[in-house]
Order: structure tokens, then C-alpha cells, then sequence
């Protein structure tokens, strides 16, 4: 399977470092990864991180806008300005920094979501409250879905 897929909580050691987990190392090498791209999301406190190809979609759809307009710039701005290579060490780790905590939130633990083509670092209570209230929306949609056309709530 080379999805990321599931989710785990490490901690982060002493020298400021967190262990990816070994399910996500293994998709990212078997995709050829040598360093992750991570990007700040931009309506959640996460960072979204993946390989090269994640860069390469955001640079595709900027392709499409006109240079000449606000757009293509605020994209530009947002996948570039917003977004940093993070390197594996040789034990599956990698720095917290300053562009990960200030995001997110993240203090002494990094929450690990796969998303399929790529995964987020989270704050792990930042996510179990953005977790709760996603599957509220899904709850919501799957009763509005099951009641027939015009009944009232």
C-alpha cells in the first residue's frame, strides 16, 4: 500500500527532533522521497507534508492562472512563501522547528494523520477537536441524506 493512511502521536526528544512513523517512511520511500514538502494548510492549524509531487500540484494549478493577476501571486506566496523542505535523518526523524510550532500549535508532541497522497502534523489536542467535529458534519450529512425529500429535522 503506498498511501498514507491511519494516524499515531510520537513525542519529540530532547534535541527538538520527532520520529516520523514507520508506516509513513515506508510510503515516502517507496515514492523515492528524500525530503518531505510541508506546507502551512491554510484553514486548519496543520501542516500538510508529502513529497515533491505535492509541490509540483500547487505549482501546476498556479501554471494555469494569468502571472499578471493578484491570484497566481497569492498562490505563488501561499505553496512557496508558506511551504519548506523537511529532511529525514537517518532514523526516520525530523527537526521540529520554528515553522512547524508556530502553525501549529505543537509543543511537545506531533499528531500524525494520513490524508492518502499525503499526511499533517497536528498538535494532537488541535486535532482531536478538528476530529470531533468532522465527523459531526459527516453525522449531519449522512441524516439529512437518510430522511426523505421534505420531512422536517
Amino acid at each position: 500500500m503506498d498511501r498514507f493512511l491511519s494516524s499515531a502521536v510520537n513525542r519529540i526528544d530532547a534535541k527538538g527532533r520527532v520520529s516520523v512513523p514507520a508506516h509513513f517512511r515506508t510510503v515516502a520511500q517507496k515514492r523515492g522521497y528524500s525530503d518531505l514538502y510541508a506546507l502551512r494548510a491554510l484553514d486548519v492549524p496543520a501542516l500538510d507534508v508529502g513529497g515533491p509531487d505535492l509541490l509540483d500540484r500547487y505549482e501546476e494549478r498556479i501554471a494555469l492562472e494569468d502571472p499578471f493577476l493578484q491570484t497566481a501571486d497569492d498562490m505563488s506566496f501561499f505553496c512557496h512563501g508558506d511551504g519548506a523542505f523537511l529532511k529525514l535523518d537517518q532514523d526516520g526523524r525530523i527537526t521540529v522547528s520554528d515553522f512547524l510550532r508556530e502553525h501549529t500549535g505543537i509543543t511537545t508532541e506531533v499528531a500524525f494523520v494520513g490524508r492518502g497522497t499525503f499526511f499533517q502534523m497536528w498538535e494532537p489536542s488541535r486535532l482531536k477537536t478538528y476530529g470531533e467535529a468532522v465527523r459531526a458534519r459527516l453525522l449531519k450529512l449522512r441524516q439529512a441524506a437518510a430522511r426523505p425529500h421534505g420531512d422536517p429535522e
